[in-house]
């Protein structure tokens, strides 16, 4: 004779239910779909760093990932005039030393209704970006950056920006990883995605 029971039942089913709704309304809500090995960089409310950041020594000639952007890319800063900074995405310290004096990275900002990616660097201590293009939310793009003599290339989808480079070679260095500001900390919980690509 079987004994059903009837509570253990209705709780599991529950319990289905709630996850399948649950997972349905994530991929609905994000529109996206990240590839699986990619990490996904969460940056919480009130706070610069994202939640993944780990120190890692890297010497390479070339940095290559793809990144997408999900709706919690869009903010606006408490002062307007912060609108115009630049977050930093992924790079490299370079030429040996901190971030500070050498450095390439690409940065991102959410500004007038768009999400620009910009080349940001360091060179001497002294800070320089140029906007390479914009990005559509909830869309994979490929991202590009190649240490050459003297010089950076930044590529965004193809399309590709110089910007000086102190030294020569390698790029030698630690990684960087997302970083919200700028002056403010991130408004609201920004969730980043990013895979390294060979």
């Amino acid at each position: 004779m079987i004994h059903f029971n009837w509570r253990r039942q209705l709780t599991v089913a529950f319990a289905f239910i709630c996850l399948s709704s649950c997972e349905v309304m994530s991929d609905l809500e994000l529109n996206l779909e990240p590839a699986p090995e990619a990490v996904t960089y969460l940056i919480p409310q009130g706070q610069h760093y994202a939640t993944s950041n780990f120190y890692k020594k890297t010497t390479s000639s070339k940095l290559r990932f793809e990144v997408l952007f999900d709706s919690s890319a869009v903010y606006t800063t408490t002062d307007a005039a912060n609108q115009g900074d630049i977050n930093k995405l992924y790079g490299l310290s370079d030429c040996g030393g901190l971030h500070q004096v050498n450095s390439a990275r690409f940065g991102w900002r959410w500004y007038q209704n768009k999400l620009e990616i910009h080349a940001y660097t360091y060179l001497n201590k002294q800070r320089q970006s140029k906007l390479i293009g914009t990005v559509a939310l909830g869309k994979k793009s490929v991202c590009e950056l190649e240490f050459l003599d003297q010089e950076y290339q930044f590529w965004l989808d193809g399309k590709m920006v110089k910007m000086p480079r102190a030294c020569n070679g390698e790029g030698a260095g630690y990684q960087l990883y997302p970083y919200f500001g700028g002056d403010e900390t991130a408004p609201h919980d920004v969730t980043i995605y990013i895979r390294d690509l060979e």
